[in-house]
This record gives C-alpha cells, sequence and structure tokens, in this order.
C-alpha cells in the first residue's frame, strides 16, 4: 500500500536531536553529588506533595527553575545536593547535554529534498538558549512549537493541533519522531506516521522507508525546493 505523500518531518528534541536522557540526567546527578535515582524519588515526592508533576509543569511554564529546585529541595535530606556553583539547574542539565549532530544532519536532507521540517518539543522558557546552542534549529526547522511557550506539552492533543495549523497540514501528510512512546500515540491516532527514535541507524532507516513507500514531497514534485 502506498501512503499519501508526506510533506512534513517533525521531530522531537531530547533524546532524538540530543544525547539519551539517562546520559544526561546521570552527569547531572553527579555533579549535584546525588544518583539519578535520588533526583527521580525526590521529583516523585514532590509531584505527590504538590499534585503535580514539577517537571511537567516547568515545560507549560506554570513554574519557574526556581520552583522546580526548591520542590526537589524539600524533598532532599538537609544539604543533599549542591549545584556546581555559579550555575543555574538548566546549566548543570546542559553540562550534561550534547547535540545529535548526524540526526540534525539527516533532517537537513530531507529540508534539501523538499520536505518541511519542525520541531515539537516540551522544554523550558529558561532553557531557549541553551537548547538552541545545541542544535542549528534557525536554519534547520520551519516551525517550532515548544510546550514552554504554548502552556501544553506532549501527549496532550492539543499541542499537536496547533503544529498542524501552524503547518496548515492535515495530519497524513505529517511523519512524527519521537523517542517517548507516549507522545507518538496522540500522533498516531491523528493520522500521522510516526517512528520511535531508538538510535541513529535504526531511526533514519525507519524514516527514509516510510518516505520512500509515500514517494516525493509534493514540493520537490513541483520543483519547487
Amino acid at each position: 500500500m502506498v501512503l499519501k505523500r508526506i510533506e512534513a518531518v517533525v521531530c522531537d528534541y531530547g533524546g532524538v536531536l540530543t544525547n539519551p536522557l539517562i546520559e544526561t540526567l546521570e552527569h547531572f546527578a553527579g555533579a549535584a553529588g546525588l544518583t539519578p535515582d535520588a533526583i527521580l524519588t525526590a521529583m516523585g515526592a514532590a509531584a505527590e506533595r504538590n499534585g503535580a508533576d514539577p517537571m511537567a509543569l516547568l515545560e507549560v511554564g506554570a513554574i519557574t527553575e526556581a520552583d522546580l529546585v526548591s520542590q526537589i529541595t524539600a524533598e532532599l535530606p538537609e544539604g543533599g545536593w549542591a549545584l556546581p556553583e555559579g550555575r543555574t539547574f538548566g546549566e548543570a542539565w546542559f553540562a550534561g547535554r550534547t547535540g545529535n549532530r548526524e540526526f540534525a544532519e539527516f533532517l537537513g536532507r530531507l529540508g534539501g529534498d523538499g520536505y518541511r521540517i519542525a520541531l515539537l518539543t516540551n522544554n523550558v522558557i529558561e532553557w531557549e538558549e541553551l537548547w538552541r546552542a545545541t542544535v542549528p534549529a534557525d536554519d534547520l526547522f520551519e516551525v517550532v512549537v515548544n510546550s514552554a511557550h504554548e502552556g501544553v506539552r506532549k501527549p496532550d492533543a492539543e499541542i499537536y493541533e496547533r503544529l498542524l495549523a501552524r503547518l496548515d497540514l492535515t495530519p497524513d501528510r505529517c511523519l512524527f519522531v519521537d523517542d517517548l512512546e507516549a507522545n507518538l500515540e496522540p500522533a498516531a491516532r491523528m493520522g500521522m506516521a510516526t517512528v520511535r527514535f531508538r538510535d541513529n541507524a535504526q531511526a533514519i532507516a525507519d524514516v527514509s522507508a516510510l518516505l520512500d513507500a509515500a514517494g516525493e514531497p509534493r514540493r520537490a514534485a513541483e520543483g519547487v525546493l
């Protein structure tokens, strides 16, 4: 079966255009003098105490980075962690975050072939400069939909609808890549083609296969590159 022609490839940021989350967490935990499990346990306790996941609140701008640090600190033993002197939480976090150049270059080639490239990310207001330093966002993406500016985050269907509205495309014209199955499920229910990112070789092969099955993007077919 030939898929409908895909015109846009939409990509997640963390864990797709960066190294895996666990690597960033491990680096951050070491710098703070904790284990990854201790940080995750504290975040879980903060979520239970406050009625919501603090990271989810941060990613929609409902709390500040300073609020996040306070909530986590409250769940740790006194003196339980120490951020590197002179660094914010985000700066310490991004010290262990590297850009995935290979996948970014793959997306760039797709853009050169006529596909529209977009970013759909759960991110943080205070981290705007930090995340943009890891990926050539201005050159790569036609559209960026960032939860921190939208007040809604994946996997809420509303953020996918906003993405489609800004692309002015129906779901069946889009392919979405994310490393989390929970974020892929709403896209698939809407009718987008989806690829779960596990590593570069697998994701590049899977995306390429779906695009080949769907045929050339409309802009390429029309000679508008």
